[in-house]
């Protein structure tokens, strides 16, 4: 009874979450995704890390990690230098993912291994023949709007099936359904300042990628419309200024908040009170020290925190591979 109380609270909890992330989301996207990724983030890729860390990463070995944390160097790494191993990160990407469901399924040393260098050989072959949409995916998609989305949307419906609450079925609803609010509801006009557009430049690729997949790019119309202020390109127009360019930045700017919003939900994962001092003082530390930069300016910041945003990312694959394994052990003990 207790339990069904607790997960209850927790259903509860995070629709309101979702609510509260999403009205500012669609008051001022930009803006609030610049805000919580340079608040928010850093704490989360932290106290993630950590628990991780505390849990084994999911792996079946107490080492397979150090497989991932080679990984999250060479991909936080690589773009910082003019190697031309930069091309092959979305590889690298693919082969950590793929590695990773290895790590978190197989036993065997040796049947890891195995898994990986066939699923290393199957991506330099999908890679080498749609290199456009293998790097959409793997290197734009994935880390970004399929980590915070998708994989939360994941974690919502295992939840879900395992409390079997109709509040936590309800939530994954209300998920969703803010989500289509984001991408349908209507859009006026944007207001974005300098500084918002020169900080938010790093992330125009992810935008103009979701804007391709809406395939509604109208840059004359725009000009036409609008009398776009010179520091924005032709390039940024459908970002800033288009009615599809602003719902997809709702839609980002909703999924981000939420994701970390519903991390700091589960104060029973995290367990801040179980948590070593010395950790505590060092995420403290750390997170203090990217504030300022991103306050300071937040390209350096963005910099100073490339490896530790991705490295939690790939951290969390074998996570959420047994998130969707779960999922259909789950539907097949209801339904199969």
């Amino acid at each position: 009874m207790a339990a069904k109380v607790s997960a209850n609270f927790t259903d509860g909890l995070n629709i309101g979450l979702m609510v509260l992330a999403l009205v500012p989301a669609m008051l001022l996207p930009f803006e609030l995704f610049l805000f919580v990724y340079a608040i928010l983030g850093p704490l989360h890729y932290l106290t993630e890390i950590n628990w991780l860390h505390k849990k084994q990463y999911f792996t079946t070995r107490k080492h397979d990690y150090l497989v991932l944390i080679v990984f999250s160097c060479i991909i936080g790494f690589l773009p910082f230098t003019q190697s031309l191993w930069r091309y092959y990160i979305p590889l690298f990407v693919f082969i950590a993912f793929f590695a990773s469901f290895g790590f978190m399924f197989f036993e065997g040393t040796v049947k890891k291994i195995l898994f990986t260098v066939v699923s290393a050989l199957i991506g330099y072959l999908l890679f080498t023949s749609f290199y456009a949409n293998f790097r959409v995916v793997f290197l734009t998609l994935l880390p970004t709007i399929m980590h915070v989305f998708l994989f939360t949307g994941a974690f919502i419906l295992l939840g879900a099936l395992r409390s079997k609450s109709r509040l936590g079925v309800a939530s994954l609803v209300v998920f969703v359904a803010c989500a289509l609010v984001t991408l349908f509801a209507g859009a006026g006009f944007s207001v974005v300042s300098g500084y918002v557009a020169e900080s938010y430049s790093p992330f125009r690729h992810l935008n103009m990628v979701m804007i391709d997949l809406f395939n509604v790019m109208h840059v004359d119309e725009i000009k036409a419309d609008f009398d776009i202020p010179s520091r924005f390109s032709e390039s940024d127009m459908p970002i800033y200024f288009s009615g599809t360019g602003i719902r997809i930045m709702r839609f980002i700017a909703f999924a981000y908040t939420y994701h970390y919003l519903n991390w700091f939900s589960k104060t029973s994962v995290i367990q801040w009170h179980n948590t070593k001092r010395r950790n505590l003082v060092i995420i403290a530390i750390i997170w203090i020290i990217s504030v300022a930069l991103y306050i300071k300016d937040y390209k350096t910041g963005l910099k100073w925190l490339y490896v530790l945003s991705f490295a939690h990312v790939v951290l969390e694959f074998p996570l959420n591979h047994l998130s969707f394994v779960e999922i259909k052990r789950q539907l097949l003990k209801r339904f199969g």
